[in-house]
């Protein structure tokens, strides 16, 4: 693809660090014709002129912007992380977090067609953010400051809590003698129906029936055979009820 300089997307920049993401990210910036540098590694300095993305750990944002000279475009690709800890360093901020889990080995294609949230300290940064996005063949989404952790914290809730909840569905569907490839169809089912539809129309099941009983044996099936799960279990079956009433309330 070409590079559109209008939008600010620069002909080289420099990543640190080679986790998932800095060579995810590397990858696919150079399948665009981005001269990039890297992914460096720790305590290396970059030589590019262009500007430089740091791929580490939260912890270690800080850190590695206070090796870099003050006053050049520095971005980093944390969901949670507000731009003052680049700022704080004197560099002209930016952000760019792809909100798509990235397996070890990922290639330049892995990011297509995800989301990125982006930010900038300055117009300027903005527009790099968003440029380096669409090189990368991410969509970019502006996310304040303000709501990073809001916009993480779903991300988590979509991704992370999600595979804890089906872990604990497989470990109460084993102690019926099944494993967790019964439960895939209707996994995939029911994410797809929430990505067409939204909860709204996606609910089904008893809570949403009004089955009291039903929903009774279940949760003292989950205190014999996995009572760990019991208390998220009762705080979701609330949850899903007040969804469910809400429903009513919307359809009324």
């Amino acid at each position: 693809m070409s590079i559109d300089t209008d939008v600010g997307c620069p002909a080289s920049c420099a990543i640190i660090g080679a986790g998932r993401a800095g060579t995810a990210l590397a990858a696919a910036l150079r399948a665009a014709g981005i001269a990039v540098e890297g992914p460096l590694g720790r305590g290396e300095i970059p030589t590019t002129d262009g500007p430089v993305l740091l791929c580490v750990p939260d912890a270690q944002i800080a850190v590695a912007a206070a090796t870099l000279q003050p006053g050049r475009p520095v971005g980093h690709t944390s969901g949670a992380t507000t731009l003052d800890v680049l700022a704080d360093a004197g560099h002209e901020a930016f952000s760019l977090h792809p909100l798509m889990t990235i397996p070890s080995g990922a290639g330049a294609t892995q990011l297509a067609g995800a989301p990125a949230a982006v930010a900038g300290s300055t117009p300027r940064a903005l527009r790099m953010a968003r440029a380096l996005a669409h090189a990368a063949r991410l969509d970019p989404i502006d996310i304040a400051d303000a709501d990073r952790a809001a916009y993480h914290a779903a991300a988590s809730i979509a991704a992370n809590l999600l595979v804890t909840l089906e872990d604990g569905a497989e470990r109460l569907l084993a102690t019926a003698g099944a494993d967790r490839a019964a439960l895939v169809p209707l996994v995939r089912a029911a994410v797809e129906a929430w990505a067409r539809d939204g909860g709204r129309l996606a609910l089904t099941g008893p809570i949403a029936r009004g089955d009291h009983e039903t929903v009774a044996r279940q949760r003292a099936a989950v205190a014999e055979r996995t009572p760990d799960l019991v208390e998220v279990f009762d705080a979701l079956a609330a949850a899903t009820a007040r969804l469910a009433a809400r429903d009513e309330a919307v359809a009324a």
